[in-house]
């Protein structure tokens, strides 16, 4: 028979303070994994707007890209270039966390875990940090 533990009605809130590495390497994951779920619906919604031009409309005759004038326009915006970088180092940790993942799964560095999570979040750090001034240049 399995044992049960009485956690009484309400989980404890202050057992984050218990995690290890391991499990904020999982909610990381799961977290950046929605993210970018939500990232790419997001990302189709916007296109779809803006392609979604009926060939007669005025945009058409007027011999303007409702496309381009659309993805510009949003390019211009800081807060879209921080969203943006943002979205890197989503991105990013996501992979590298999914890179280490499949090592550990391989039996490679079980071990080291601990170590290996906290280098992805230094990797993840580094390549957003030098590609700040790629995304934040000519931002208005």
């Amino acid at each position: 028979m399995s044992q049960m533990h009485d956690r009484g009605m309400v989980e404890s809130f202050g057992r984050w303070r218990e995690f290890s590495a391991g499990m904020w390497a999982w909610v990381f994951h799961k977290l950046t994994g929605w993210i970018l779920v939500g990232y790419l619906f997001t990302h189709i919604a916007v296109l779809s707007t803006a392609v979604g031009v009926d060939p007669g409309s005025s945009a058409v005759a007027a011999g303007t890209d409702v496309y381009t004038e659309t993805l510009g326009g949003l390019e211009e915006l800081l807060v879209v270039r921080f969203l943006e970088v943002g979205l890197l180092a989503v991105a990013v940790f996501h992979i590298m966390n999914g890179i280490r993942l499949l090592f550990v799964d391989l039996g490679i560095g079980l071990g080291g875990q601990d170590r290996s999570f906290y280098a992805s979040l230094v990797v993840t750090g580094a390549i957003t940090v030098a590609s700040l001034p790629t995304f934040l240049a000519g931002a208005v």
